[in-house]
């Protein structure tokens, strides 16, 4: 359902509401919240709740620190891990600055200007994702180990799996939240895990995604475990995705999914700095199903773009799923770039490459020498960032020198 600031002020009263959690994520995607009680909810939505901003990655220092944050009532949602009586719900955020200005460094506001352009020409985008995660033991400290919970392999089932009563826990506690994962395995890792999203629209998604990495780290914690989404925790074993599906469409029938994937294709190592954030995002990228070379494919999984098969209701509008995005980037502004580089497809016309129907873990070299390859580490990244024209107009010159100097 979703509330207006009305029906959510009646809501908090009717349901014993005690704490209301106002929820935003820095530059680089790590969810912060400020809790408000009742009495403060009406004002939240008038004028907003001012937060001092200057410890926050990517929003400034202390000389100009307070911002403002606006509630989105359509994103009320009940924690359900929090007890029954005196209940704690959460609401995502619009940040702006105290004069009512947009703030450049709001990542949800980038995306929601993103998908307003599409609409304006015409398009209207839908985004899934899959994310991995590895399960860890703690110490008799509380602090994280470097065991894994199992040593199952891929869609191995209990007493190997380990995990699954946790996934469990974290499907239900997500379909509580109105989030309803479409399925959920273990991963090819030693107490590696997945679960998949359906197809939503861009700004839900990433909500979603959001909420699903903070429920999995509370649930993996109230199990005695931590849930870790950095790119390669254990070397020589799969790295953590964050595998993207992205399709489109609009009134008139026709193909735009390749123009789409070509404007991808074309932009892909100039926002690869904002997909793959850190020196250990690039030990991931060519191994384990992860990809190397910029290319694409149906149904191919060494590719960095691959067309699922059609099946069920997927079989109306198709999708393209971009393999390289590890389980750390901030998914506003993942999918903000996306949506842009496919814009830019489809108002070019930019032409798709023919597709790559090889192995690529497997291939030799002869038939590797003329594919264009991923940023391999993250200084190249960062001067492919820096030297773009569509990063410059894509992304505020903040939010680029914040992940150049992470």
């Amino acid at each position: 359902m979703i509330y207006t600031p009305e029906e959510t002020m009646q809501y908090v009263a009717e349901e014993d509401v005690k704490f209301i959690r106002l929820a935003f994520v820095d530059v680089f995607g790590v969810q912060k919240n400020i809790s408000i009680m009742p009495g403060e909810l009406e004002r939240a939505f008038r004028y907003g709740i001012p937060v001092d901003a200057s410890a926050i990655a990517g929003f400034g220092g202390v000389v100009h620190s307070d911002l403002i944050l606006k509630p989105d009532p359509s994103t009320l949602a009940v924690l359900p891990w929090r007890p029954e009586h005196g209940r704690v719900v959460r609401m995502f955020c619009t940040i702006t600055h105290p004069d009512g200005r947009e703030f450049a460094c709001d990542t949800r506001t980038l995306l929601k200007k993103a998908v307003e352009l599409a609409e304006r020409e015409g398009y209207r985008f839908y985004i899934g994702s899959e994310t991995e995660f590895y399960l860890f033991k703690r110490g008799e400290d509380g602090e994280p180990t470097s065991e894994p919970y199992d040593h199952a392999g891929y869609m191995d089932i209990a007493p190997a799996d380990k995990g699954e009563n946790v996934r469990r826990e974290i499907c239900l506690d997500l379909e509580r939240m109105g989030i309803i994962p479409e399925s959920s395995h273990h991963a090819e890792g030693p107490g590696q895990n997945e679960i998949e999203f359906r197809r939503a629209d861009p700004l839900t998604a990433a909500d979603d995604t959001v909420t699903f990495r903070s429920v999995v780290s509370t649930i993996a914690a109230r199990n005695g475990l931590y849930a870790d989404f950095s790119p390669k925790p254990i070397k020589n074993r799969a790295g953590n995705g964050f595998h993207i599906k992205i399709s489109v469409a609009n009134n008139e029938r026709g193909e735009l999914l390749p123009k789409v994937i070509a404007g991808i294709l074309r932009r892909v190592p100039d926002m690869t700095l904002f997909l793959n954030t850190s020196d250990e995002s690039y030990m991931r990228l060519g191994a384990n199903k992860a990809p190397k070379y910029i290319t694409w494919s149906s149904e191919n999984r060494s590719q960095l773009v691959r067309i699922p098969a059609p099946f069920g209701e997927s079989q109306d509008l198709r999708a393209a799923e971009l393999r390289s995005p590890d389980s750390l980037a901030n998914p506003y502004l993942a999918f903000a770039l996306l949506i842009l580089a496919g814009l830019e497809g489809l108002k070019e016309g930019t032409e798709l490459p023919v597709p790559v129907d090889i192995d690529l873990y497997s291939a030799d070299e002869q038939a590797l020498s003329g594919l264009k390859m991923l940023p391999h580490d993250l200084e190249e990244a960062v001067r492919a960032a820096r030297s773009s024209d569509f990063i410059a107009g894509a992304v505020n010159p903040k939010i680029l020198e914040c992940y150049c100097k992470k």
